[in-house]
């Protein structure tokens, strides 16, 4: 295989594999818990997985109002979550079909795996900004003293993860 098939293979099932955890990453869990990129790396044992983010919350010493309406938050968006992933996972199964239709037509068409590598990035996009918006909506319930906790928070799990992801990889 050419390096350059290689190159637009990856170039295609690189916002497939994006756009999946992202459609899961605001999906339900055990305990309440709803995914959500919090710093670090995901997954994993150690402290760095994405349960582990929530932790952060418990540190915050929020008020009773103020988990309440994060908790109001997490519900409306696993709701809003379930109801769409059902449209998202058959535009991201078209989309696979296209890819495969491309890859084993008989000849190689350049513009229309670019037109179709340019709408999944797209659909990518439009997912990351939903979720950062709900992230954006949940951190604007903190004061500025609980952000700026948050903030050390964050950089302190994101210094031990990079150090445990330093010393995993070597």
């Amino acid at each position: 295989m050419t390096t350059f098939k290689k190159t637009l293979i990856m170039a295609i099932a690189l916002p497939l594999a994006l756009g999946s955890a992202s459609a899961l990453a605001f999906g339900g869990g055990k305990d309440g818990h709803h995914g959500g990129y919090h710093g670090g790396y995901h997954g994993g044992k150690g402290g760095c997985g994405m349960k582990e983010g929530y932790k952060v919350f418990r540190k915050l010493d929020l008020t009773d109002e103020q988990k309440q309406q994060m908790k109001d938050m997490r519900e409306a968006n696993r709701d809003a979550m379930k109801d769409s992933f059902g449209e998202q996972r058959a535009v991201m199964q078209a989309n696979h079909q296209k890819m495969q239709s491309l890859l084993l037509a008989a000849d190689f068409d350049e513009n229309a795996v670019r037109e179709l590598a340019q709408q999944m990035s797209e659909q990518q996009v439009e997912r990351r900004i939903t979720m950062m918006k709900k992230r954006h909506e949940m951190l604007n319930i903190l004061t500025a003293e609980q952000k700026e906790k948050y903030q050390q928070l964050q950089a302190d799990r994101a210094e031990q993860c990079q150090a445990r992801w330093a010393e995993k990889n070597q």
